[in-house]
């Protein structure tokens, strides 16, 4: 996958991204979004909601160079052309979760097929990382279906560098005849402001609103 680099020096964000990267600081946001029609919509067509889920996350993702930023092996600052989705599936006998990749470039039809011989495949394995090869263009996804949550954080202590958003969703909250999702998005404050932040989210609560164009 390409990887486009920047130069810091010449770039408008320079002032802001060394305070935050001096810093280390990263931040989460939480928010029940609404996803009445997109998972009707899932079911009505016979789809799993959670790879539904992923696609339109990683969607966005790709929509915006913000949600893209990373190092590269050879530690230059850049953004992916395109991140694919890590995301988790659970075993119940062990209690254990295994985190895979599946390749959303070809539209969501093929990413589900992809996606159901994946999850069958790799399922059960006992390994954290079952699949031999991994991408380093990643958006991390996972979720956590027993509880909701009004905020979610996780700690990457030891990789400074880590810059490739977060998100993780919560079990369903359901409302008269409504359907709210718990979600969390963190991202590291020297790429994503809160502007970014409330993009990402604003695009999820109107792709669920919205979501048969994607979802063919």
């Amino acid at each position: 996958m390409k990887f486009n680099k920047i130069d810091i020096n010449h770039w408008e964000r320079k002032e802001v991204f060394h305070h935050f990267f001096n810093q280390q600081t990263s931040f989460s946001i939480t928010k029940n979004i609404d996803i009445t029609e997109l998972y009707n919509t899932s079911k009505e067509k016979g789809y799993k909601f959670y790879p539904a889920f992923i696609f339109l996350i990683t969607h966005i993702a790709n929509s915006n160079g913000h949600f893209r930023m990373s190092f590269n092996s050879e530690g230059a600052l850049g953004y992916w052309e395109k991140v694919v989705p890590m995301y988790t599936i659970f075993d119940k006998p062990s209690t254990l979760f295994s985190a895979l990749s599946t390749n959303t470039d070809t539209g969501f039809q093929n990413f589900y097929v992809n996606y159901i011989a994946d999850t069958e495949k790799y399922s059960n394995t006992g390994k954290m990382f079952p699949q031999t090869v991994l991408p380093k263009n990643i958006i991390n996804i996972s979720m956590i279906p027993w509880t909701s949550f009004t905020g979610f954080t996780l700690n990457v202590n030891n990789s400074p560098n880590y810059l490739l958003p977060i998100v993780t969703a919560g079990e369903f909250i359901e409302n008269n005849k409504s359907i709210y999702l718990p979600l969390s998005l963190q991202v590291h404050h020297a790429v994503c402001d809160g502007y970014h932040a409330a993009l990402f989210m604003n695009k999820f609560q109107t792709l669920a609103n919205h979501p048969q164009e994607l979802l063919k």
